[in-house]
């Protein structure tokens, strides 16, 4: 099979993985970036990206993208990569919908000769298990005949502006040696920190899922320190900070573990483990102490309170920050919701304030209504619950006018000396 040298490139799904990379190719290849959002393409029209990826200085370098909307304007299209969410349902279980919906709409579409590339992170084994037997059912075409497939894992770090789509390393993968080689050569086009050439769409995807997990295990190991140095009245950081003196020392910190990568991944992996009988005990104690991380948070701060005798029921607590990291509007699978539930059963009044998040956003996902200014001298607690740079600017003297005469600041993420706070992680 002889692939083209001009491909013209479809990226299905334009949200924090997809836009940057459409971006990256619409700089030398015809590039169409498809979303269901209509004001999602509308927005990026106007050269706006609500998720704060790309400005519009970057997105005009982009000469040969453009944006639609209408499943008809891909078929012409001889590549297509899908990078659209893979989230967990309440039951904390892969929900493919979003995979499915694309391969379906792929497979309404899809001419012999063609290549689909998977980012989105799954459990190894969903591209071909799940995935291709959609587009060939509704293509009518055979795999690895009429068309082919590959699986190279996005590496986005949403608001990171120093790792991005072409200085990070991309694995890459393909259904046969010259599909694979082909789609190492696309990605070669666009990511100068070059590429590494898995040997199977398997191993490929198996790579990617591990790469969150690994981190959400360590991240709980520091976490279930700072459950037992808190009961050893020990600070956590100033043993982190001593232990880190030595140079093989894994820098992690204690928090909360949400977004759409770390907290959501290890899941998919865990599925997969159990659906051919073996029973994770590792990944799933660590998600188990990560989750907890968020009630453990506002515990503390109801004993800080109880302690300066400030009563729970009513009273007026502050949360600085609700996305699930610092500098980024990123809402999704925040963790700062378990802290606010938690305290809501004690039936405190919460305001949440939070300069990167969307408050249509958050209203119309966790049903919060965001507070543009805090009230100065109202707050009986102040949580400090994402390492905003305005944050940090303000100092403790500024974040302590916000609340009265004998409140509780509590920093999650210490960014605040430990002299200045009355608790953290």
């Amino acid at each position: 099979m002889t692939f083209k040298e001009h491909p013209q490139i479809a990226i299905i799904g334009l949200g924090y993985v997809g836009l940057p990379l459409a971006a990256e190719f619409g700089k030398t290849l015809p590039c169409l970036g498809f979303d269901i959002n209509q004001q999602r393409i509308n927005e990026l029209k106007a050269g706006n990206d609500t998720t704060l990826e790309l400005s519009e200085a970057e997105l005009a370098t982009a000469a040969h993208l453009s944006f639609t909307s209408s499943a008809a304007e891909l078929q012409d299209c001889d590549i297509y990569i899908v990078t659209v969410p893979t989230p967990i349902d309440n039951n904390k279980q892969p929900n493919l919908t979003p995979l499915i919906k694309a391969s379906e709409l792929i497979g309404g579409i899809i001419s012999k000769g063609n290549i689909v590339i998977y980012e989105s992170t799954v459990y190894p084994g969903c591209t071909e298990e799940i995935c291709i037997p959609i587009i060939e059912n509704l293509s009518k075409l055979d795999f690895n005949r009429d068309f082919y497939a590959g699986y190279s894992p996005e590496r986005i770090n949403p608001g990171d502006k120093q790792h991005r789509v072409s200085n990070i390393i991309k694995v890459t993968s393909g259904s046969t040696v010259e599909a694979s080689d082909y789609i190492d050569q696309l990605y070669q086009r666009i990511v100068t920190a070059g590429t590494h050439k898995a040997s199977s769409i398997k191993v490929a995807e198996a790579a990617k899922v591990i790469e969150n997990t690994q981190r959400d295990v360590n991240i709980a190991l520091i976490n279930e320190l700072a459950l037992i140095f808190n009961r050893l009245d020990i600070d956590t950081l100033e043993v982190l900070e001593a232990a880190g003196s030595k140079w093989n020392f894994l820098p992690f910190r204690p928090g909360l573990v949400g977004g759409h990568c770390i907290s959501v991944d290890p899941y998919y992996l865990t599925h997969k483990a159990q659906e051919i009988g073996y029973h994770p005990e590792v990944i799933m104690s660590g998600r188990r102490i990560n989750d907890s991380m968020g009630n453990y948070v506002a515990d503390n701060v109801i004993k800080l309170m109880t302690q300066k005798r400030i009563h729970i029921v009513d009273a007026n607590i502050l949360i600085l920050g609700l996305t699930f990291k610092e500098n980024c509007p990123d809402l999704r699978n925040t963790r700062v919701v378990d802290i606010v539930a938690q305290l809501q059963t004690y039936h405190a009044n919460i305001d949440i304030h939070d300069p990167w998040a969307s408050a249509q956003e958050a209203q119309e996902t966790y049903g919060y209504d965001l507070v543009a200014s805090p009230r100065k001298g109202h707050y009986d607690a102040i949580i400090l619950c994402v390492a905003h740079d305005q944050f940090a600017a303000m100092g403790a003297s500024a974040i302590r006018a916000l609340g009265n005469n004998k409140h509780v600041l509590f920093d999650v993420k210490n960014i605040l000396p430990k002299e200045q706070v009355d608790g953290r992680l």
